[in-house]
């Protein structure tokens, strides 16, 4: 067996953070963005990244190839072994840049040196016999068979085809295995143009006219993003804001109820440059980065520590956003780990928590306001299923087509036509907006408006 004597920056970068997220509740995505992986080499941050997301996104299917090679297919491996294997086992099958002898030289001292020096033959043998077999076909004619080859929880996969179609199931699948899009806003074509002189690429948005894609280049090197003239977010989560604040009256009262980490209230100010915003967090050191951000809108702008579900305000707003925490699983191409950790008897918690908040932001709006209910969930027990519940729960409340707005969004040149006609096809039979992942580059969204009544 050959062995080096020492393993690159990138894969010991990405070992430790794939360590950490096996191990414990952390997320990929903050620790990619931690100080360890920003202090490497611009090619040694890629290749961690790359290696990061690609064994989350793909473990599912990896875990099964190199397991069938185990002299015991069934035996429990360390964490370490594991993460070594799944290193190893993602350059092999789904890199073909870098050459399998490095991927498997490198995936062995990386098992030696975290305390596994007899294990590391194990991982040697194993991977040595991978990269002779290579990538298995995969078909992808059923539930099962997609959730295999699309690296994706059997469990959720059957859902996803009960409740939306095999079809839309196989482009949500493929959408969570890909590195979603680069969006951003741009509120100044001044902003558009210091971006373009340098060197960055864009591209229009698909939904709305202020949103661009980024082909090429790296903004956060740039002036405009710097001085938070350019901002990174996804458009339908523009969307969302951008259907909020058409909403509201022109001085009026509005409630972000879960509002870190500012972005929508961003769009929220923008659109409703004269209403009063105030903005909800349950986390003091969320609030404490949302209040940097939002301090730039003055005394119009009011952030606070509070749960949203325990809000005690009545008839105090025009508008309420409630786009409340959820199972995130529109989200999976971005966050890949929430489907190892998430079980489906967690939808039901989350679900008496999404009403909660629901009530109590139709309690806190007047007679005639209006609630935006969103999540990043494809889950009808976080979307139609809570509406529905609080729909009948709650008197003096009725829900609202979608409709309407993407007219008037049209109208007012936010959305692109294109954009209009696409969200029109999204809407469900009862005037909810769904955002599919592979339908739209988006991520995943559910969207509602209830109308509290007077009477």
């Amino acid at each position: 067996m050959t062995a080096v004597s020492a393993v690159s920056p990138a894969r010991k970068a990405a070992f430790r953070i794939l360590m950490a997220v096996e191990t414990g509740a952390t997320h990929s995505d903050d620790l990619l963005r931690g100080k360890s992986v920003s202090a490497l080499a611009p090619p040694d941050r890629h290749l961690a990244t790359a290696l990061v997301l690609g064994v989350l996104r793909w473990q599912i299917r990896l875990d099964h190839q190199f397991q069938a090679l185990l002299a015991r297919p069934n035996a429990r491996l360390d964490p370490e072994i594991r993460i070594a294997l799944r290193l190893g086992a993602f350059q092999i099958l789904f890199m073909d840049r870098i050459p399998a002898r490095a991927a498997v030289d490198e995936s062995v001292e990386l098992a030696r040196q975290a305390g596994h020096k007899f294990a590391s033959g194990m991982v040697n043998a194993v991977l040595r016999k991978l990269a002779k077999v290579g990538p298995l076909r995969f078909s992808e004619e059923n539930a099962p068979a997609v959730a295999l080859a699309q690296a994706h929880p059997a469990w959720m996969v059957e859902r996803w085809v009960q409740f939306y179609g095999l079809e839309p199931t196989l482009a949500i699948c493929r959408h969570g295995q890909t590195q979603p899009v680069l969006s951003i806003r741009v509120g100044d074509p001044a902003a558009e143009a210091e971006l373009t002189a340098a060197g960055i690429a864009l591209e229009p948005g698909q939904l709305l006219t202020g949103a661009r894609t980024v082909v090429s280049g790296d903004i956060t090197d740039t002036a405009a993003f710097c001085e938070g003239q350019v901002r990174l977010q996804d458009e339908g989560s523009q969307l969302v804001a951008e259907l909020a604040a058409a909403l509201c009256p022109a001085q009026g009262r509005i409630l972000d109820a879960c509002a870190a980490p500012g972005g929508k209230t961003l769009i929220l100010a923008e659109r409703n440059p004269h209403a009063h915003i105030v903005a909800c967090e349950s986390s003091e050191s969320r609030l404490d980065q949302m209040r940097l951000r939002l301090a730039g809108l003055g005394e119009r702008m009011e952030c606070r520590l509070a749960d949203a579900s325990l809000l005690a305000e009545d008839e105090a707003f025009d508008l309420a956003l409630a786009d409340v925490p959820c199972s995130g699983t529109g989200t999976l191409g971005r966050n890949p780990e929430i489907r190892h950790r998430l079980r489906v008897g967690d939808l039901p918690r989350q679900a008496e928590r999404q009403r909660a908040i629901l009530t109590a932001a139709l309690r806190s709006v007047r007679p005639g306001g209006r609630v935006l209910y969103s999540t990043c969930s494809l889950e009808p027990e976080e979307n139609e299923q809570v509406v529905a519940a609080v729909l009948a729960a709650t008197s003096n409340v009725h829900s609202c087509s979608v409709a309407p707005l993407i007219d008037a969004l049209l109208t007012k040149g936010i959305l692109t036509p294109g954009g209009a006609e696409r969200l029109r096809a999204s809407i469900t039979p009862k005037g909810y907006l769904r955002l599919l992942p592979g339908v739209f580059h988006t991520d995943g969204f559910f969207i509602g408006i209830l109308e509290r009544t007077t009477h």
